[in-house]
């Protein structure tokens, strides 16, 4: 029903593909750049600042790849929006900073909840039949 359209399926793949690539890439870099985002994780006040780092990578990179894949859309996309909109306020509190620094996280701030709006659209379709993917899920 949702991709009966001439092209639908296909533009649906690309999307998810940019999607889920640009935010397996964004994880992937956690990894790439522990050694300045932990200290920044850290000055934010987060507890365990290098568990936070690797973990919030590891999300991106295995639920950027789900999405790509069409497995397990819902877990996908809902750890997804749950982690772009906490990683959002918790991270760039633009309203708490210095003016001088406003304008970037201010920028990060809408660029993650911006990402949460497009996890919400992919979880919203979660439960239809996904065309160019591996179809297991959990509905």
């Amino acid at each position: 029903m949702a991709f009966e359209t001439a092209g639908s399926a296909e533009l649906f793949l690309l999307g998810r593909l940019l999607f889920g690539g640009v935010l397996a890439f964004t994880g992937l870099n956690h990894f790439l750049n522990a050694g300045g985002m932990i200290p920044y994780a850290e000055a934010k006040g987060l507890p365990a600042p290098a568990a936070a780092v690797y973990g919030s990578g590891g999300l991106l990179v295995f639920s950027g790849l789900l999405v790509i894949l069409g497995a397990y859309p819902v877990v996908a996309a809902g750890a997804l929006a749950v982690f772009l909109v906490a990683s959002a306020v918790a991270m760039h509190d633009f309203w708490a900073v210095p003016e001088d620094q406003q304008q970037d996280e201010m920028t990060q701030f809408l660029k993650n909840v911006a990402l949460a709006g497009g996890a919400l659209v992919v979880l919203t379709l979660a439960g239809t039949s996904w065309p160019y993917s591996v179809g297991v899920g959990l509905f």
